[in-house]
């Protein structure tokens, strides 16, 4: 997908050239976006040195997930918190890490976009140099002024105007969307700037592989197993898929919007107060479904699109099924033939 031409475009070329699209655009959303990029390089910069920098472990807190913050999950939320308060470009914040919404401090002036993320996902893999992420979504707020609300954070998926992510592995990319088709950057360290190196990315047409949790397979419903037996060559079908499965999400999505295929974490039996599975629909089910779908793909639930749950909590959960369309329409059919 690279190319000489495309090396030697900057992200924030990029986003100006895409603004250009749009005549009546303020450049507001452009340097939103371009802060974000900005934290990336901040947070990569940690991620690489992990191993040497007194940033590896946990704090000794818990989220409001119950899950242990870890030393780079605290980096990370507070350096988008830091370099997006204060811009007079958002009117509210919320983050995975934050129990209630995150209100821009009063002296500063008040945007009309609504930032939502997921500061690090795939924390837990930090110890073991796996790779990790951030994801994030962008809304229009939906109140006219003042300070924003929860009424602005709890949107649907539907309503994002531009979401992506960065993972941040053996080289860091930003990959984002914007209701324009999905572009990926390649952080180049020599020069500090990130460089279009995957333009216009589109799901293959041919799907490589499946990422599931195999190890709860005994959790789930019969549609589910049918299902995951389908993409292995079972159950009627004329293809098979290899499994693959990192375990953080941003990277196993990542895999997928490049080689093609299908990512699934269903609801399952093993935790009862989880009855909808793991991931959470604002910070990581609705950016990635915008990504996918911006690229080809679709996102579902395993009984209807994501972008169509009308969220009523912060950290709802949702089961999620994304990546190639075909194979997304079969969970749901095998859903609804099997599950009741």
């Amino acid at each position: 997908m690279t190319n000489a031409g495309s090396s030697m475009i900057t992200i924030e070329r990029h986003i100006f050239l895409e603004q250009a699209a749009f005549p009546d655009a303020s450049g507001t959303l452009t340097q939103l976006l371009y802060d974000i990029a900005l934290a990336g390089k901040l947070i990569a910069s940690r991620t690489t040195r992990a191993g040497l920098a007194d940033i590896l472990g946990a704090t000794g807190d818990e989220n409001v997930q119950g899950e242990e913050v870890q030393k780079l999950d605290l980096y990370a939320h507070r350096t988008i918190f830091q370099l997006t308060d204060h811009t007079g470009r958002l009117a509210v914040m919320a983050s995975e890490e934050e129990k209630d919404i995150i209100a821009i401090p009063s002296k500063y002036p008040m945007g009309k976009y609504v930032l939502v993320f997921d500061p690090l996902d795939g924390s837990s893999n930090i110890d073991f140099n796996v790779s990790v992420g951030t994801i994030f979504a962008i809304y229009e707020r939906k109140t006219e002024s003042g300070p924003g609300t929860l009424r602005d954070v709890l949107q649907k998926g539907s309503d994002i105007v531009a979401a992506g992510y960065l993972v941040y592995g053996s080289s860091t990319m930003l990959v984002y969307a914007a209701g324009n088709g999905v572009n990926g950057f390649t952080l180049d360290p020599s020069v500090g700037e990130f460089l279009l190196s995957h333009p216009h990315i589109r799901l293959p047409e041919r799907p490589k592989y499946y990422s599931v949790n195999q190890g709860y397979e005994k959790y789930w419903t019969e549609g589910i197993k049918r299902y995951t037996r389908w993409l292995q060559g079972e159950e009627g079908a004329t293809q098979s898929l290899s499994l693959r499965y990192i375990g953080s999400m941003v990277a196993d999505v990542h895999r997928t919007l490049l080689g093609g295929g299908v990512f699934y974490y269903p609801a399952d039996s093993k935790d009862p107060k989880k009855p909808n599975g793991k991931l959470r629909l604002l910070y990581e089910a609705n950016p990635m479904a915008f990504v996918i779908e911006e690229a080809g793909g679709y996102a579902s639930t395993g009984r209807g699109a994501v972008r169509d749950v009308d969220p009523e909590d912060l950290h709802e959960r949702t089961p999620l099924f994304l990546g190639s369309t075909e194979l997304v329409r079969k969970a749901e059919e095998f859903i609804g033939q099997y599950d009741s």
